[in-house]
């Protein structure tokens, strides 16, 4: 019987989805996004929802850029893509609303930005427009969630030593003296700053094993 081994095309989907989390980070490695990532990331919950906020957007517009490519002018193509953002920003925002006022007072105007974050015009100019359906999808879905991943990894450390708290539930006491600064302008980038450093500093250590496998087994294979 015959091996069955998987097609290339379902491996290409997979790093699609996957480039998005780790290797194509939108904020850790593209640095994409910044205004939302250091407002909002002041607490936990305040970036988990602008997080599915974004991710909603993305994967939206993505898809309906995908499934309109053959029909959209190159000359307002631009133009096209932010009147689509532009509207699925105005469902999420109405959504945030309904579900709760002090959350959209919270995340305040940084909603209507979803509508200029270079994220998602970005993805729909270099990726939705030019792939079916199914990879402009699992590519938004991908950035989405390496989105949110980011703001939270941002979102908790300042919470938890900005106030002591976890999406508002306290961890240490009374006796906790919180940092203030975390949950300032400046905590936000002192804390990007620490996950940059040590995000590039992961991906130069897997680097640098890839090259030493690679010269492992070209020796190998020279023996």
């Amino acid at each position: 019987m015959s091996e069955i081994r998987p097609s290339n095309s379902s491996k290409l989907d997979t790093d699609t989805f996957i480039k998005g989390l780790w290797k194509e980070n939108p904020v850790f490695v593209q640095v994409l996004g910044m205004c939302p990532v250091l407002a909002v990331s002041n607490s936990a919950m305040n970036a988990l929802a602008m997080g599915l906020a974004t991710t909603f957007v993305l994967i939206m517009s993505s898809t309906l850029v995908s499934s309109l490519r053959q029909f959209i002018p190159k000359q307002v193509r631009i133009a096209t893509y932010i009147l689509i953002i532009a509207t699925f920003v105005t469902v999420v925002e109405f959504l945030i609303q309904a579900i709760s006022i002090e959350l959209h007072k919270a995340l305040g105007a940084y909603i209507a930005l979803i509508v200029v974050n270079c994220l998602i015009l970005g993805r729909s100019e270099a990726f939705a427009s030019k792939h079916t359906i199914g990879k402009a999808f699992l590519d938004a879905l991908g950035m989405g969630i390496g989105f949110i991943f980011a703001l939270l990894c941002l979102g908790i450390v300042r919470e938890i030593l900005g106030n002591g708290t976890l999406f508002g539930q306290s961890l240490f006491g009374t006796g906790f003296e919180p940092w203030v600064i975390m949950i300032l302008p400046g905590g936000g980038f002192f804390t990007l700053g620490l996950w940059l450093l040590l995000f590039n500093g992961l991906k130069e250590r897997g680097r640098k094993k890839e090259i030493e496998s690679g010269k492992l087994a070209e020796q190998i294979g020279r023996g």
